[in-house]
């Protein structure tokens, strides 16, 4: 086979890939346009809460915090997966692999107690710790001696 039918092959097999993927999602949009229901009222566009009418806005404001212990976790999750790499390939990796990982999760447990350190994984608020470190209501330092 020459090269020049051998290119237009494979831009064929991709022209048939790509016109099969689009004719799909005009097939299935059409599909639901068509057959989806008509019924027009003022329910309609109120969101379905496991049959319990919704109260209130969706709109919350979260705290950073959230945020922030969810990228931790990603962080944390994605090297978990390179450990499992690690794992899977111990044999081959030897002992140099093993004293590699074991740098690895050195380098993770050092930044985990970084973090708790300067209070990035303490969900309560400064003033629940201020509070929580004078004692229990009505006591003041001075009463403790």
């Amino acid at each position: 086979m020459s090269i020049t039918t051998e290119i237009t092959a494979h831009y064929w097999a991709f022209a048939v890939f790509l016109l099969g993927a689009l004719g799909l999602c005009a097939f299935m949009l059409t599909g639901g346009f068509l057959l989806g229901g008509r019924a027009r009222a003022r329910s309609k566009n109120v969101p379905f809460e496991s049959g319990i009418d919704p109260v209130g806005t969706a709109r919350l404001r979260l705290s950073a915090k959230f945020y922030l212990v969810a990228m931790f976790f990603v962080i944390f999750d994605v090297e978990a997966l390179y450990l499992y790499a690690w794992a899977t390939a111990i044999r081959e990796a030897g002992w140099v692999g093993f004293i590699e990982a074991t740098i690895f999760i050195l380098i993770l447990l050092a930044g985990l107690v970084y973090l708790v350190r300067i209070g990035a994984l303490d969900w309560t608020p400064e003033r629940s710790r201020r509070l929580r470190r004078a004692g229990p209501v009505g006591e003041s330092p001075r009463h403790q001696e």
